[in-house]
């Protein structure tokens, strides 16, 4: 194992110094600007000791010089993330930073708190109230808004209110339009593959030091707690609507298909502070995260931002987002605005430009550059996303995965395709020699691109997994973007180790599990039938949910399974009977459908061998599936 800079690697790193912005100390002076306390590392445990958050396995990070086994734009970057504590950021106007990936806003009403995100977990969520409430007068919760659909922005609700007092009434839950269904419809239908990638996008697996995982971008990590969910109890539908809560008068303008399905940013006319959400942050974003979602508009992204900049920057002396740290005064936040809007319009207008004239994604993201106006911009380069993935996700959009070329429209599986790649360079041995060769020479995308030929030709050739290997983790040392560091040092060592060299538990969150809709739930049970199990099979069942009085009609035919709100009796041969809380218990494995059947919890009256039929075509999800070899 290497764990070393070579030396076109340390070639590398002086060039990029070299192509650096000019450093005004400007970034460290915002970031630390406003501080007012912390504790001790960032640290939260959960209610039995384990720890859930810390930046204590940062330590490293402390010189301000990088070393040669990190980018110094992204050790640059990682610095600036460890801040962490309480911070002023105008009147009324306060962030909890670096006690998770997001940040906590606490806007201080005229009677009680309105709190913007509340994190990932409830504990860090917790901790990050205490730590206000330790420092400002004590107000209890009125408020809590939701900028948008993606957990690191919701998760923690329940370690800052409870769901009693929504219920009854005391503290508003606002969010969005459609938060819900993308809040949980991302993490269920492809839940299993995201969740794999995501590994490899956050790196949460790997060591925290020098040579591994040293930031995420847009912060340090994700917290691993406990995630819950209160449902909106008033939802943002026009796009732009004002309202006053406990107050604060707040300008809510919606962004849907921006950075998340459903996301908006607010403006605070009294206050002079307009806050930006996830749209506008210290770090070009992702167009698709490399753990895969749906497709972001760079288009009406960019249009969303120039609204924020025509209507309400003139009347802001701050502006702040829920990652990262403000930018004061009108000039100031109303250029960077500005180069953030373009930073996406330029993307998506320059591809859809190359594309036009018919350049295929990798090509264009081959030569596109970012204009100097831009490239010296500390915010806009590529931490989080990058240029290059940007402008394949802006390709997808418009043309989907297909270039054109029709010999990449059936071409081989990755395994077929390496036993042919390494048959006709000669055999593995010669494969391995040459691009020994080609290593030293620092040629590292086509030593990791060849050796996963033989890899997956070959997925015991000790040689090509440790010289892919020792490429990858090159390329991790030279990435300024931590997401791509932070998947090229993943596949190093899954390389060397093997996907399971780290155990990772996986749990599906109760509150995520009961938000889910019945429909959400079918289309899941859908995705998890194997078609060949089930060819030739003809299955009707009614299923009935007993305590929400709910019934669906259940079609598998032609491998197929289609469902219809309301009974069938005149079709179905069988009837599937359950509470809704029986199926909860399932999805968050703590129980089975065997096990419930047998505990009389599922009934079936009719013929009990469709309900068993049907379960028998279901397959489980592997969390930790190959993805570097077969």
């Amino acid at each position: 194992m290497q764990n070393m800079a070579s030396g076109p690697t340390r070639a590398a790193q002086l060039r990029a110094l070299e192509d650096l912005p000019v450093e005004d100390g400007l970034d460290e002076e915002e970031a630390s600007r406003g501080f007012i306390a912390t504790v001790p590392d960032a640290e939260v445990r959960d209610d039995y000791g384990r720890l859930v958050w810390s930046v204590a396995d940062y330590g490293f990070l402390q010189p301000e010089q990088a070393p040669d086994t990190a980018h110094p734009s992204l050790w640059r970057q990682a610095r600036l993330n460890l801040h962490h504590g309480l911070f002023k950021v105008c009147d009324r106007i306060y962030q909890v930073r670096g006690f998770d990936l997001a940040n906590m806003t606490i806007i201080e009403g005229d009677s009680g708190l309105i709190i913007i995100d509340p994190l990932t977990c409830s504990e860090s969520a917790t901790v990050a109230l205490n730590l206000y409430l330790a420092h400002r007068p004590r107000k209890p919760v009125v408020a809590v808004i939701y900028s948008h659909s993606h957990s690191d922005h919701f998760g923690g609700v329940k370690g800052v209110v409870s769901e009693a007092d929504v219920r009854a009434g005391k503290v508003h839950v606002i969010a969005p339009a459609g938060f819900m269904e993308h809040a949980v419809s991302e993490n269920v239908i492809a839940g299993p593959a995201m969740g794999r990638r995501a590994q490899f996008q956050f790196g949460h697996t790997l060591a925290r030091n020098a040579c591994c995982q040293i930031d995420s971008g847009l912060g340090k990590n994700v917290g691993r707690g406990t995630i819950t969910l209160i449902p909106p109890t008033w939802l943002i539908a026009q796009e732009a609507e004002t309202h006053t809560i406990d107050g604060i008068e707040i300008v809510f303008q919606l962004t849907p298909e921006s950075e998340a399905p459903a996301e908006m940013h607010f403006f605070f006319p009294q206050l002079r502070a307009l806050n930006l959400a996830e749209n506008a942050t210290r770090t070009l974003h992702n167009l698709c995260p490399l753990r895969g979602a749906q497709v972001r508009n760079a288009r009406l992204w960019s249009q969303y931002l120039d609204r924020a900049l025509e209507r309400y920057a003139p009347h802001a002396d701050v502006a702040f987002a829920q990652h990262h740290w403000p930018a004061w005064g009108t000039a100031r936040l109303s250029e960077y605005l500005a180069q953030q809007r373009d930073l996406y319009k330029y993307i998506h207008d320059q591809t859809v430009r190359l594309m036009n004239h018919g350049m295929t994604a990798s090509e264009i993201a081959e030569v596109l550059r970012l204009p100097g106006s831009l490239r010296r911009q500390w915010h806009a380069r590529g931490y989080y996303g990058t240029l290059s993935h940007n402008v394949k996700a802006v390709y997808q959009h418009y043309l989907s995965w297909y270039d054109g070329n029709p010999a990449n429209l059936h071409a081989l599986t990755p395994e077929a395709g390496g036993r042919k790649y390494v048959e006709y360079m000669g055999g593995a041995d010669a494969v391995v020699a040459r691009a020994r060769a080609d290593f030293e020479r620092g040629e590292y995308r086509w030593v990791a691109q060849v050796m996963n030929h033989v890899v997956f030709a070959e997925p015991g050739h000790t040689e090509a997994r440790e010289l892919g290997a020792a490429a990858m983790e090159q390329m991790g040392f030279q990435a300024e973007s931590a997401t791509w560091r932070n998947a090229f040092l993943l596949g190093a060592r899954e390389l060397r180790l093997g996907a399971r060299a780290v155990e990772i538990k996986t749990a599906r969150g109760s509150d995520m599990v009961r938000a889910m809709t019945d429909e959400m739930f079918f289309d899941y049970l859908a995705v998890r039938i194997n078609g060949e199990r089930a060819e030739g099979m003809q299955l009707r069942l009614d299923w009935v949910m007993t305590d929400t009085g709910r019934s669906y009609a259940l079609n598998l035919e032609n491998s197929a399974l289609t469902v219809r709100s309301g009974r069938r009796p005149e079709a179905a041969l069988a009837t599937v009977s359950m509470e809704r809380a029986t199926l909860d218990a399932i999805l968050l494995r703590k129980s089975d459908f065997s096990k419930a059947l047998a505990e009389g919890r599922v009934r079936v009256d009719g013929d009990p061998q469709q309900f068993s039929a049907l379960l028998g075509t279901l397959e489980t999800f592997d969390p930790q599936f190959n993805v570097i070899e077969p």
